[in-house]
């Protein structure tokens, strides 16, 4: 799964979860500015960088996001961003977060910057101990979508899907949010086709995501209606064996559920 790809889009697009995720008000992204950072003359390139836009007290954030096993990281991001600090001499302070999936990917030699963690300078966020999904505000608990087993991914995408829907008062753009959703689940599962994810999703929330609409597209387009049919009875064993019911693939595929049935007894 393209972690990197996901989260540069998450904090480019929503970058108020960043500031829910570290603790702060998400209000205080409007102030922000976010963007990938290369180092000029070295091979050296700073997964994100939120900018204040405003003022100088504001710090930097330097953000890494790391879901593999490296023990030389800490070395790397402080190599990082002293070299950043060097070439653009900002006069505003500076933070780092390194974001793991888990704490046992968390191999980083901290021996030589422990001073940098016990004052929060550098702070780490694990995101398996953010807490409960439905307890987590929505921008945080889609972000805990990235690291859900494909046997739970589902049915939590359904629950952010129905939170960001009935939201009252919801801070975060709800479009995009779907979309980010979408994206994560694309990600998650390449192996299944645009009409199973239309499935995973349900027909009525996809309407309002670039998914659906390429789909619709390609519904409208003449002489492809057959294949697209083809195309859905295809996708019927992999939805029966992900747990959905016949009349639940039925509908979201616009699919009678005779025809539904029909494909399940033959998988039995």
């Amino acid at each position: 799964m393209k972690t990197d790809s996901i989260f540069y889009r998450l904090f480019q697009e929503l970058p108020a979860i960043f500031f829910e995720l570290i603790g702060n008000p998400p209000e205080i992204a409007n102030i922000y500015q976010f963007a990938s950072v290369e180092i000029k003359q070295t091979a050296f390139r700073i997964d994100g960088v939120f900018l204040p836009t405003q003022d100088e007290q504001s710090p930097i954030y330097f953000v890494e996001v790391q879901f593999q096993p490296d023990a030389d990281i800490y070395l790397r991001l402080i190599s990082e961003i002293a070299l950043y600090l060097r070439q653009n001499k900002p006069k505003n302070p500076w933070r780092g977060v390194v974001i793991y999936p888990s704490r046992d990917i968390d191999i980083g030699d901290k021996e030589h910057f422990l001073e940098l963690f016990q004052s929060q300078r550098i702070s780490i966020i694990y995101l398996d101990e953010l807490g409960e999904t439905a307890s987590l505000p929505l921008g945080i608990a889609t972000i805990k979508l990235v690291i859900e087993g494909e046997d739970t991914a589902i049915n939590t995408a359904r629950e952010l899907i129905n939170r960001t829907q009935q939201a009252v008062n919801l801070q975060l753009p709800q479009k995009q949010l779907l979309e980010l959703i979408e994206t994560i689940l694309v990600y998650k599962f390449p192996q299944m086709s645009r009409e199973e994810i239309e499935a995973m999703f349900g027909l009525s929330e996809l309407k309002q995501t670039r998914v659906y609409q390429e789909a619709l597209e390609e519904g409208e387009q003449i002489g492809e209606q057959k294949g697209r049919i083809q195309a859905k009875l295809e996708a019927v064993p992999r939805l029966l064996a992900l747990g959905l019911t016949v009349e639940q693939i039925a509908q979201a595929l616009d699919l009678d559920v005779a025809q539904v049935q029909q494909i399940a007894q033959q998988t039995r």
